[in-house]
């Protein structure tokens, strides 16, 4: 049971912080044993310099074709997102994925594009509006997210999860270390207490109940 949420504010997150020694330097007076420190996935990925200005990507022609396909407010809806997309799955992949959600919409089903492409493309936010001086960047998912709570675990000693929370209460555990019930995670964090904008807060420790 979860008794307390403490939101940690950091400096600016770039390329050249490791998230392991982030989240001890913040969390090490502060996080016990039976702790469970989130971490929001955009940081982990900013931190891993999977930020991209869309003005550095090269759109080819599928791209410009593709993505008028997703909604005006999806995350592949833009050339420079949807070519990004494509370098990180494969163009086959891509396509097969297409072919899913339009088969999929026929008989009124919604998704199939990512479960056929593959999920990490739902992580990818165009222009993410996170906070300065991302906030014109196009931020990808996270590498091997499970490779880093393992390490963050390793380094605090105590339970770590990369999760993606939105303001609209949708919550998506991409990673949790060993031991780390997820039973109450996502209603506990469904109102979204990470803070990406003038907050600087992209780090939740939860404390957890003896």
């Amino acid at each position: 049971m979860i008794t307390a949420r403490i939101p940690i504010r950091t400096h600016i997150l770039t390329e050249k912080d490791d998230i392991v020694d982030v989240v001890k330097k913040y969390t090490g007076d502060i996080v016990e044993p039976g702790d469970i420190v989130t971490v929001a996935e955009s940081v982990v990925a900013i931190t891993q310099g999977r930020a991209i200005l869309p003005e550095t990507v090269r759109p080819g022609f599928l791209a410009k074709i593709l993505c008028r396909f997703p909604g005006k407010d999806g995350s592949l809806a833009t050339p420079h997102a949807m070519q990004l997309a494509i370098q990180e799955t494969g163009t086959l992949q891509i396509l097969l994925g297409v072919v899913a959600a339009a088969a999929g919409r026929l008989v009124g089903r919604r998704g199939d594009f990512y479960r056929v492409a593959g999920h990490h493309l739902a992580l990818i936010d165009d222009v993410a509006g996170t906070m300065y001086p991302f906030e014109k960047h196009i931020v990808l998912g996270p590498k091997d997210p499970q490779q880093v709570v393992d390490r963050i675990r390793d380094a605090i000693g105590a339970g770590a999860v990369i999760v993606d929370v939105n303001d609209t209460g949708n919550v998506d555990i991409l990673a949790v270390s060993k031991g780390v019930d997820t039973g109450g995670l996502t209603r506990d964090l469904a109102d979204n207490p990470f803070g990406n904008d003038d907050q600087q807060t992209p780090i939740v420790i939860l404390k957890m109940a003896d």
